[in-house]
């Protein structure tokens, strides 16, 4: 039985067109209709800006006698310099940490009966930065056997110095430290390159001989 001539080219019920590339066609312009749909349409927040993630090297040290005061271990990743600024003294050193462009200065002065003073030098030094930081937390140390004595300062907050320290055995020796970067203050970015630093000071503080 022949269709008629009428039906030709007419879509039939429950049956599909044949025509090459036609169905796909459909389907993606159902796709799109449907995403440009209100109950597709979402709003954009955009992600918080991270920070590069820091590679940290192996914790590891190395013995610093070159002074004649006073020695200690240091990171065997840091490299010592000779503070020759036109305040610097006998004894002044920078402890410096290239691949986290960091920097521990140090300052030596002789007690000569002074250390009270020297003491209050050192702590009006750490609330200068009292504009800045929101807190500065006080930890005292005591070690007799070896004659170390001091205290270390953790300032929190966008300050340009975030740990600072001193130690002496209170009668011949006073060091004073202070942790600096070459950066701009950022305590968010900085955090976790503090806390490792501030590590490797501790472990300076507690390795300190003296001199006599």
């Amino acid at each position: 039985m022949r269709v008629n001539d009428r039906n030709k080219g007419r879509r039939l019920p429950g049956t599909v067109l044949s025509l090459p590339g036609t169905v796909l066609r459909i389907s993606l312009l159902g796709m799109v209709l449907l995403c440009l749909s209100p109950s597709c349409k979402q709003s954009y927040t955009p992600k918080p800006e991270g920070y590069l993630k820091i590679s940290y090297p192996e914790k590891v040290y190395k013995l610093y006698s070159d002074q004649e005061f006073y020695q200690f271990e240091i990171p065997a990743y840091a490299v010592v310099e000779i503070d020759s600024g036109p305040r610097s003294e006998e004894g002044w050193i920078n402890v410096a940490i290239p691949e986290l462009n960091g920097k521990i200065h140090l300052s030596y002065k002789p007690v000569d009966d002074h250390l009270n003073a020297l003491i209050t030098d050192c702590r009006e030094l750490v609330y200068k930065h009292t504009v800045k930081a929101h807190e500065i937390k006080e930890t005292p140390f005591i070690q007799r056997d070896q004659k170390r004595f001091g205290m270390i300062y953790d300032l929190k907050g966008d300050v340009a110095s975030a740990v600072q320290f001193f130690i002496t055995d209170s009668t011949d020796h006073f060091l004073r430290g202070s942790l600096y970067f070459n950066t701009q203050p950022n305590r968010d970015s900085l955090n976790p390159v503090i806390d490792f630093l501030r590590e490797d000071i501790l472990h300076m503080i507690e390795t300190t001989q003296w001199k006599y």
